[in-house]
């Protein structure tokens, strides 16, 4: 028993609205669309245009990385921060992955959270200012249903949260589903890990969560990325888009135990992209694992609404050359 005198709050009590109810400010209407490829030769020539220099030339560097991973057949995972989601760029990984330039996604809670919304509803992201003094902020029932849900099923079935996730979209097949990278990755048997941090995410708040089934799932999906980390060795790479604290801790972590078990990683390629380099992923993902001539880090910075697809325009490009 508790020695404490203040008792943890019981959830039961929270209230919920129904997901559709809610005004969100995203609406896959205006998410990205991959290019044909009759427009990328188009967008080759830009990319061709650009100065030989600096963060331009960086950009081609890790195309190429991208692109020769994928020749390798080298592991090229994808870390996603939720506002990559919500920016609308799911089609822009998806198509990636089916072109196979994604062996491996991992999110932290936020990204779920979005994409899963987004299958349902088509639209996500709340207007949290505006929520949260009524105290309906994160409260759409289906959201944190839904989720919690399925991650207790998927612990139960000795699943990650990823897999989880992506296996009750593909039962419940929503209306939006074709937006949806959970749905996607399952749907191709590409490894989805998720990293979760306790009390950050609104699923958190409602009464179906279970820290026990949280706490496993993302324990095995942890585990899960580190067995993806090792197969970088030699020639692949790791992108940690938008997250500047979560994932970038789990990736370092996930280095050292594989070093830790034999391996020496070496001949990596890593790279940051955000609008703003941040301590972490520059210590955690560009510099540390790279040090010692084990690889080469990279850093683009930029929107990710912007950057992501003009990458992912590069490494096509390239690829089309190559044929």
């Amino acid at each position: 028993m508790s020695i404490y005198s203040q008792k943890p709050i019981d959830l039961a009590g929270i209230s919920t609205y129904p997901l559709d109810s809610r005004p969100s400010k995203v609406s896959v209407n205006d998410f990205a669309r991959p290019l044909t490829d009759g427009e990328v030769s188009g967008v080759a020539a830009l990319i061709d245009s650009l100065p030989r220099m600096l963060g331009a030339d960086d950009l081609r560097s890790v195309a190429r990385a991208i692109v020769a991973a994928r020749a390798a057949k080298r592991a090229i995972i994808w870390g996603l921060g939720g506002h990559v989601i919500k920016t609308g760029l799911a089609p822009i990984v998806t198509d990636l992955a089916q072109r196979g330039f994604v062996t491996a996604v991992a999110m932290n809670g936020s990204g779920i959270i979005h994409d899963f919304e987004i299958a349902l509803a088509g639209t996500t992201s709340e207007d949290v200012d505006e929520a949260l003094g009524s105290g309906s902020f994160g409260m759409a029932e289906e959201t944190g249903r839904l989720i919690n849900e399925a991650i207790k099923r998927g612990a139960a079935d000795q699943l990650g949260i990823g897999e989880a996730i992506g296996r009750t979209l593909a039962e419940i097949s929503p209306k939006f589903a074709e937006y949806s990278l959970l749905h996607a990755a399952y749907k191709m048997r590409i490894p989805v890990t998720v990293h979760v941090t306790v009390g950050t995410d609104i699923v958190h708040l409602h009464p179906q969560a279970d820290g026990a089934a949280i706490g496993e799932a993302s324990h095995r999906d942890f585990r899960l990325f580190t067995s993806l980390v090792k197969g970088m060795s030699g020639g692949g790479v790791y992108l940690n888009v938008g997250s500047a604290v979560t994932l970038p801790e789990v990736f370092l972590k996930a280095v050292t135990v594989v070093r830790n078990m034999g391996d020496e990683l070496r001949g990596l390629t890593t790279v940051n992209c955000d609008f703003l380099q941040h301590y972490r992923p520059l210590t955690n993902v560009v510099r540390r694992p790279v040090a010692g001539g084990a690889g080469r880090g990279y850093s683009l910075t930029g929107h990710h609404e912007l950057m992501l697809p003009l990458l992912a325009a590069a490494v096509r490009s390239l690829r089309g050359k190559e044929r």
